[in-house]
């Protein structure tokens, strides 16, 4: 058995789907790998390493509830642009005087995340 399979919890389906879905989201949003480190709470290298196809979430821990809430946000974005990335991108990494703001940075935290999620969330849902 390689040190690899002996340190990597066991995949099902939904931690591949999230982990795959996690890493698509901060690469379509343009957000480096220190960014999403700091949002979801994990190391640089396991970042590469999720991104390599080596480790994925662990179902039921913080950083698998935390990219939960991330691609949640990112499908709201993306509703909201019309799938359009360099506008998400931009979105993120721009003052917003709602949130009073930059909303990749207060994503670092999860209280903020969630605040930046409730946003889209009530935008997305106008009528």
């Amino acid at each position: 058995m390689s040190a690899i399979s002996k340190s990597m919890p066991i995949a099902n389906d939904q931690s591949l789907v999230l982990t795959k879905a996690m890493m698509r989201a901060a690469e379509r949003l343009s957000l480096p790998a220190n960014l999403l480190s700091s949002i979801v709470g994990l190391s640089e290298a396991t970042l590469s390493r999720m991104k390599s196809g080596r480790y994925h979430l662990e179902q039921g821990s913080k950083p698998y509830e935390i990219a939960l809430l991330f691609v949640r946000l990112f499908r709201s974005l993306d509703a909201i642009v019309g799938g359009d990335d360099g506008v998400a991108a931009a979105w993120l990494q721009n003052q917003n005087t709602a949130l009073n703001a930059i909303p990749a940075q207060k994503i670092r935290s999860i209280t903020g995340l969630i605040d930046v999620l409730s946003y889209l969330d009530a935008r997305r849902a106008l009528v």
